[in-house]
């Protein structure tokens, strides 16, 4: 695609990068065909061909509006478009540049303003999420039903404890922000299961919040310093042996995956955070890479597996976890259009409320097609969402397995 920056977009201090996104891309448009807010509101500005042009048009000087920002807004960053781009497009990146600078552009409404500034003040810090969280959940049966589903039920499994053997064997775990409150069994399933493998899963206290939340509100320098501290919380372990990073919520895997490429020009930091990067695994591909011939799980339960957006199109893990399942003895459904969005998104599910929960119904009609006893998936975000539909309990597969290994004993 032929580009022309504008003096002014030339400034910016990703421009080059957009730049050269944006010639790469050939406005084939196959990402259309793809895109879950096309297919919702058949709009090609809300598609990603429409969404580049959008960005094109702004950093060549054309003037733009509220209404631009809203299309860009109502991307869900799924990043189904680049499973699907024949050119390789990095769209995820340029979506980024470009909201933050048209954000500095036009600015926000108040509302919105302090809606996005309270997420990403809240979502990060436990302290103030958790008494929140319960608050909301003691008062869920009597809410307005519109409000009433952004409040997450309880957790549908109570936390187990983790083991205290010492193995030869390290791998770190991110806790992560929400999902401790959320989901407290999810890394105490994992830990159980690793440790029956002989390896140690050990959190590090001093990391906290990936910086995902920051960074898709367009906070973008605040994201980069949580990176930059958990890269600092991580690094005498990772120089004492420890194996990798181990990220049990696919969304916060995905985002550290960037912290290599989003650092790369810091010289105190892109040496360790490209490090980290390379460091960082989903449970699924160490487990993949371990002989399972010790866990012998005993269930007859039927599974719908739910691939985080994350998972298949940022990690390229399609069909890993459905693939280990099965291997070990599982029964799943068949899920149609597994490709799309569930509309969680991290905040989307805030900030876009209408289209999350066309998305969601969406996607839990299509897992529950085959009756599933339960639904399996692999983010917290995923997880919160689908469950706040109240119909099939959403679990995270980790504990689906670890209760069937405890179910054999």
């Amino acid at each position: 695609m032929q580009t022309n920056l504008s003096d002014e977009a030339k400034k910016l201090p990703r421009a080059k990068e957009a730049e050269e996104i944006l010639r790469s891309c050939v406005h084939c448009g196959f990402c259309t065909a793809t895109c879950p807010t096309y297919q919702l509101l058949g709009d090609e500005l809300d598609g990603p061909r429409g969404r580049i042009y959008l960005i094109k048009n702004f950093l060549e000087g054309a003037d733009i509006s509220r209404e631009t920002q809203q299309h860009l807004d109502r991307c869900l960053s799924c990043r189904n478009c680049e499973t699907t781009c024949p050119s390789g497009v990095e769209y995820h990146t340029l979506l980024d540049i470009g909201r933050a600078a048209i954000e500095d552009k036009v600015g926000r409404p108040l509302v919105e303003k302090f809606t996005r500034n309270t997420l990403r003040h809240v979502i990060p810090n436990p302290i103030v999420f958790t008494p929140l969280l319960k608050t909301g959940q003691w008062l869920r049966p009597i809410l307005p039903k519109a409000l009433k589903y952004k409040i997450p039920l309880a957790a549908a499994t109570k936390k187990l404890n983790r083991p205290d053997t010492l193995h030869t064997r390290t791998y770190l775990v991110l806790e992560g922000c929400v999902q401790p409150s959320l989901s407290p069994n999810t890394n105490a399933a994992a830990a159980r299961v690793l440790d029956r493998l002989g390896i140690n899963l050990v959190s590090i206290r001093e990391a906290g919040c990936c910086g995902a939340v920051d960074y898709h509100l367009n906070a973008h320098e605040r994201a980069l310093e949580r990176a930059k501290k958990n890269i600092d919380a991580w690094w005498p372990s990772i120089d004492a042996g420890a194996e990798g990073i181990i990220q049990t919520a696919s969304g916060c895997g995905a985002f550290i995956k960037d912290y290599g490429h989003l650092l790369k020009h810091d010289t105190d930091y892109a040496h360790k955070a490209k490090r980290i990067s390379e460091l960082s695994v989903d449970l699924i591909e160490v487990l993949l890479n371990e002989n399972l011939e010790t866990l012998k799980p005993d269930t007859n339960a039927r599974i719908a597996f739910h691939c985080p957006c994350t998972l298949q199109h940022a990690l390229k893990l399609n069909g890993k976890v459905e693939s280990l399942l099965k291997n070990l003895g599982f029964s799943l459904t068949h899920v149609e259009n597994s490709h799309l969005c569930c509309g969680s998104a991290g905040t989307y599910s805030i900030t876009q409320p209408k289209l999350s929960i066309q998305l969601r119904d969406n996607k839990l009609d299509a897992l529950e097609k085959e009756q599933p006893d339960v639904i399996a998936t692999a983010n917290i975000g995923c997880q919160t969402h689908l469950n706040s539909a109240d119909r099939t309990p959403v679990l995270h597969w980790i504990e689906i397995l670890e209760r069937a290994l405890n179910d054999h004993k």
